[in-house]
């Protein structure tokens, strides 16, 4: 008989919670109960308290955050100037009418307003959910449509990559295909005109006018229960929303101190990914300020003014510990081996990234280029269903404030532990306090056989095989969603999006080694007559490609397009899959290429 989860919680977490601030301490800290139990029972709280008020009084002139524009302007706020305009953002939102549990949309991107958005949500107890800035008007609107939000933030527009994104007029043409948003308020970016309709608020207005000495007092910190929600997450399916995980108070507050409490080092933190990424929101804005610590912000991309910004932003604030992505670690290198000279940045004393474990010519690489040969790196997997990160590999093992323990093991099918250097999934025996409080979506059940498939257990989904010296090589998703430097992607709903171009009879994905990303999608099409007779392919890879990132993002778009000539019915699912990234491997030369089903049959070892 499988084994159960353990009933009883690690003790690490008494010691996380002590580093949390209560309005009402908890009656106790885990009941069983389904999923993961019930934690923090009888506790209320406010997660914008134990990020700014309870650090005035010893760090209120300490710098709470960083930022960079792309353009190369700079802020930096201190907790007590962040703590002012959080207080003055909440006292309008209340003015707004925006209460416990009411939508927020932060249309938003990598900005202090940002941060202040978030965190003056926090304060006055409504739910908050990043929407990415690159997000086209079409799938803005379907998310739109499914959140129900009271306000709407957004900004004139973004720079991105040496360009400006319109956000203001993508919002309104959203906005236009329905919804029942009440209030739009406006960060002034970049200074271009936009339109301006009933209920629009400049965001510089709004804060200026509940400022102490403009106006009215607003409400104290509104203390939720443990469990009340303080964000939604989209996970990756149809659009990217239909199933969006609803992360509590309490629980997110915990996970943020653990893992911060195990990555910090005391002094500058980092976190080198967008604020759309999950990791982000919870490990680079609420981990290091709900600890107290200095973080880093940018706008934009790490490649603008030019491939040594991230050097420059290490080096400029003396940054001690970074957070980031396998691709970004990739995409330093690439540039690196471009620049004339690389030069080690001595503050920095550990590097982590999150989403894939890093190779080990990589981490070598890191070590040498930005440590000068003395750089701890260790990789962080997790999920967003838990909160973000859950285990830490490669950290000194003696060191003080360890992670808890999640209880992971490797089991078959079955259930059962499977032995050393053997595939198996990922299961989670002891309860974890970062765990989700809900789902919300049509798709929302599907989250649930994380409890059912394996019952006792939380199982992830997740493959991976441990090694004798105990050692954890994480290979995947068992399912159709693969990770794509760090952020979940469905090739179903990748297929989905190529098989409604009219030029495509029909789709399947795949995705192979890349040595940039890690992994990247590869795609066989069968193509319709609207593709004609004799169709330029070069063109139709193109434009099935951007057809993918305007609806999904880049990191979706597949790499490599095969065309074939038929699809049969002699492979499974997983058969055509090997066999299409097999093909795809053969030949990277990146031009659209035209494959026989024979050909599918050989690769598949038929």
């Amino acid at each position: 008989m499988a084994e159960q989860m353990d009933p009883r919680p690690s003790e690490a977490w008494a010691e996380v919670v002590d580093q949390m601030t209560f309005e009402t301490p908890c009656s106790r800290l885990w009941a069983p109960g389904a999923r993961s139990g019930h934690w923090f029972d009888g506790a209320t709280l406010n997660l914008a308290v134990n990020c700014l008020d309870r650090h005035l009084a010893e760090r209120g002139d300490q710098v709470a955050l960083h930022w960079e524009g792309e353009p190369g302007d700079r802020r930096s706020m201190t907790y007590a100037e962040l703590h002012e305009q959080v207080v003055a953002l909440s006292r309008s939102l209340h003015g707004m009418g925006v209460g416990p549990g009411d939508r927020v949309g932060l249309h938003l991107g990598w900005l202090p307003e940002t941060v202040v958005a978030m965190l003056a949500c926090a304060r006055i107890g409504a739910v908050h959910t990043v929407l990415p800035a690159p997000l086209p008007v079409a799938p803005l609107a379907d998310r739109l449509d499914l959140l129900d939000l009271k306000v709407l933030f957004t900004q004139d527009g973004a720079w991105r990559h040496g360009t400006v994104l319109p956000l203001k007029a993508r919002a309104d043409d959203a906005l236009s295909a329905g919804g029942s948003i009440e209030h739009t308020i406006v960060v002034r970016r970049t200074g271009m005109d936009v339109a301006w309709f009933e209920g629009d608020r400049w965001y510089h207005d709004v804060v200026a006018a509940t400022r102490p000495g403009h106006g009215p007092g607003g409400p104290s910190p509104r203390a939720v229960a443990a469990d009340h929600p303080i964000a939604t997450v989209p996970l990756a399916n149809k659009g990217g929303y239909p199933a969006s995980i609803v992360q509590g108070t309490a629980a997110m507050l915990a996970s943020a101190v653990a893992v911060h409490r195990r990555l910090r080092t005391g002094g500058v933190f980092w976190c080198a990914g967008d604020i759309s990424w999950a990791v982000t929101q919870f490990h680079g804005i609420y981990g290091p300020l709900a600890c107290g610590d200095t973080t880093v912000m940018y706008e934009g991309t790490l490649d603008v003014p030019d491939h040594e910004r991230a050097w420059d932003i290490i080096a400029r604030y003396e940054v001690e510990s970074m957070l980031t992505s396998l691709s970004v670690v990739r995409t330093m290198r690439g540039w690196a081996r471009e620049m004339p000279e690389v030069s080690a940045v001595p503050s920095l004393r550990r590097v982590v990234t999150a989403g894939e474990p890093v190779e080990e010519e990589l981490g070598r690489w890191l070590v040498d280029a930005l440590g000068a040969g003395d750089l701890e790196v260790a990789d962080a997997w997790g999920q967003l269903e838990l909160g973000g990160i859950v285990r830490v590999t490669g950290l000194d093992a003696d060191a003080p404030d360890p992670m808890p323990d999640c209880g992971l093991d490797i089991v078959d099918d079955d259930g059962e532990p499977v032995p050393d250097e053997s595939v198996g999934e990922v299961v989670l025996r002891r309860p974890w306090a970062g765990t989700m409080v809900g789902v919300e979506g049509p798709q929302a059940a599907v989250t649930e056989s994380h409890w059912t498939r394996h019952p006792g257990v939380y199982s992830t989904g997740d493959l991976a095989v441990r090694h004798g010296d105990g050692s954890v090589s994480f290979l995947g998703r068992a399912d159709d969603v693969v990770s794509i430097s760090g952020q979940l992607v469905s090739l179903r709903e990748v297929s989905e999006v190529l098989a409604e171009h009219p030029y495509v009879e029909r789709a399947e994905v795949s995705w192979r080694k890349d040595p940039e990303l890690g992994r990247s999608l590869v795609a066989a099409v069968s193509l319709s007559d609207d593709a004609g007779s004799d169709p330029d392919l070069d063109a139709v890879a193109v434009e099935l490609m951007e057809a993918v990132r305007e609806v999904m993002g880049g990191l979706a778009r597949p790499r490599a397009v095969l065309v074939v000539d038929r699809f049969g019915d002699e492979l499974g699912r997983a058969e055509r899959a090997r066999a299409i990234a097999t093909l795809a491997t053969a030949d990277r030369a990146g031009s659209p290429r035209r494959v026989t089903w024979e050909q599918l049959l050989a690769a598949a070892g038929r």
